[in-house]
């Protein structure tokens, strides 16, 4: 008969109670991360199942110093192109493999209690506005005539709209016939946003200026 001990002294019913709770973990962290955030299916995917592909890991490697080298070889193999990702989507994926690697170590019940745990604290801290950024901080792009001194054309705008302003690069830009400046700014009102930009456009010759919230750049690891 299909022996039920393993090589490593592990029990095949043992394996797949793991494997079990190492799936049921990685179909909650996919679930809480799909309410909390807009997520592609096939991140979301991945993240059902990477619990239980990072056990079986541990489990192959597991004593084992040889088939540890060999699987470490494999790896490194595979090559990672991906677009970069938010602060998030790390987090989950650690999330993802820190369960994983519990359950591979034997640890299956503490696995499924910080699985419980950890997403709970997930969706508190996602669903409400404790860690929200401040939503007066913008990021302003300004397209200006290579002709035109930066240095203080926008000066007396920023101080009647933003309590801060920094300038945080300079480019040139169609072949150098044109500068595009980045600022960092924090409005007095946000109500009078389109104000400010009504008079920027007026200071570059109604040349192109874009204005984003600093957050969606800042928050990418």
């Amino acid at each position: 008969m299909f022996s039920s001990v393993l090589a490593n002294g592990l029990t095949l019913t043992s394996v797949a109670l793991s494997l079990a709770a190492s799936l049921g973990c990685g179909l909650l962290i996919a679930f809480v991360y799909k309410m909390c955030e807009h997520p592609t299916k096939g991140f979301t995917i991945t993240l059902a199942i990477l619990p239980a592909i990072v056990q079986l890991v541990i489990l192959m490697v597991n004593g084992n110093l040889g088939v540890g080298v060999a699987v470490a070889g494999s790896f490194s193999l595979v090559r990672f192109r991906s677009l970069p990702g938010k602060a998030s989507d790390i987090l989950i994926i650690f999330l993802a493999m820190a369960i994983g690697l519990s359950t591979g170590m034997g640890f299956v019940y503490l696995a499924l209690i910080a699985t419980v745990i950890l997403c709970a604290v997930y969706v508190l801290l996602a669903k409400t506005s404790i860690f929200d950024a401040d939503s007066k901080y913008r990021n302003i792009r300004i397209t200006i005539p290579e002709d035109v001194d930066y240095t203080e054309v926008f000066d007396d705008v920023f101080q009647s709209y933003t309590s801060k302003c920094e300038l945080e690069s300079v480019k040139t830009i169609n072949l150098g016939t044109l500068y595009q400046l980045t600022y960092e700014i924090h409005l007095k009102d946000a109500k009078k946003e389109k104000e400010m930009l009504d008079q920027l456009r007026i200071r570059n010759g109604n040349l192109p200026v874009i204005c984003s919230r600093s957050v969606t750049v800042a928050t990418e690891l």
